[in-house]
Formats: C-alpha cells, sequence, structure tokens
C-alpha cells in the first residue's frame, strides 16, 4: 500500500489511481496528518453475463423451438 502526500496525489493522479488499481488501495495523507483512503470499485456483475454452453444446436433448431412454444402458448408470430 503506497501513501502519497496531497500534492503528490494531486500532481500524479493517474498514476495514483493505477496503483489503487494493482494493490487494492492508496494512502493520500494531508499536511494536518488526516489520511484518506483510495479503494478501486468493483464494477457490478450484471446477472445476463453467464458463461456460454457448447451445445451441439444449430439455429434452425433453436428457431423452431421457439416457433413451438409460441404456438404452444398462443403468443402472436412476428411477421416477417
Amino acid at each position: 500500500m503506497e501513501v502519497y502526500t496531497y500534492s503528490d496525489a494531486r500532481q500524479h493522479l493517474a498514476a495514483l489511481l493505477d496503483s489503487a488499481t494493482v494493490t487494492g488501495k492508496v494512502i493520500i495523507r494531508r499536511r494536518d496528518g488526516t489520511t484518506y483512503a483510495v479503494v478501486p470499485e468493483s464494477a457490478p456483475a450484471s446477472p445476463l453475463d453467464v458463461p456460454p454452453i457448447m451445445a451441439p444446436v444449430g439455429v434452425a433448431e433453436i428457431i423452431s423451438v421457439v416457433r413451438e412454444c409460441r404456438e404452444r402458448d398462443g403468443a402472436p408470430q412476428p411477421q416477417g
């Protein structure tokens, strides 16, 4: 964990942020001794981010199954 003075943090903000990304936390110390932590924030994961699966199913078969389900459930069919 690195400690930057307030002045150094201002002058080297990009390097400070890079360091926080690598180490997980950087401290900024003001002249009066007060310290502040800069911690990288992780982006929330989307529930739609799922790993792909390898299945021996082609596009035509997928379309056929979707059509069957729509017909069975009485959903309107898209035009075109």
